[in-house]
């Protein structure tokens, strides 16, 4: 089969697509058969940063803070053993993977909302840039 016999045939087989969505999250179907669907879903973005803010962090640092008071006083009743001086480096190890978590959780929410941000300016510079296409100027052959 030539070009334009495969163009016609895939042209007549392409699925109808309804008009474009900006920023409003993937289209009804894929743009081509086998292909992944693309979108961006603010209000999913939204909501997993809220449940990282709302959920993930606080319940993380209470158990983190948990398990330093729980751990303090069999640190201290261990005094002056071997087991006391590894269950402090345990602690030790334990509060910077709990920071590190911290720190990761906060980077994610962090991302999650500029991402949404950084689609919705790129949907807003997009539309700005059609508006600032101006019409050609009219031709001497339009009144013929």
């Amino acid at each position: 089969m030539g070009f334009e016999q495969d163009w016609r045939q895939a042209s007549a087989t392409a699925p109808e697509h309804g008009p474009m969505r900006l920023n409003s999250g993937p289209p009804p179907g894929p743009l081509f058969p086998g292909s992944q669907d693309f979108g961006s879903a603010p209000a999913e973005k939204k909501a997993a940063a809220n449940t990282i803010e709302n959920d993930l962090e606080p319940s993380t640092k209470k158990a983190g803070d948990h398990a330093d008071e729980s751990s303090n006083g069999t640190v201290k009743a261990f005094d002056g053993w071997s087991t006391s001086a590894g269950l402090k480096k345990v602690l030790e190890t334990w509060d910077r993977q709990v920071t590190g978590l911290m720190g990761r959780l906060a980077s994610e929410k962090t991302a999650l909302r500029g991402t949404s941000n950084m689609f919705l300016r790129n949907d807003i510079t997009t539309g700005e840039g059609f508006n600032l296409v101006k019409p050609a100027p009219d031709s001497k052959l339009n009144g013929i």
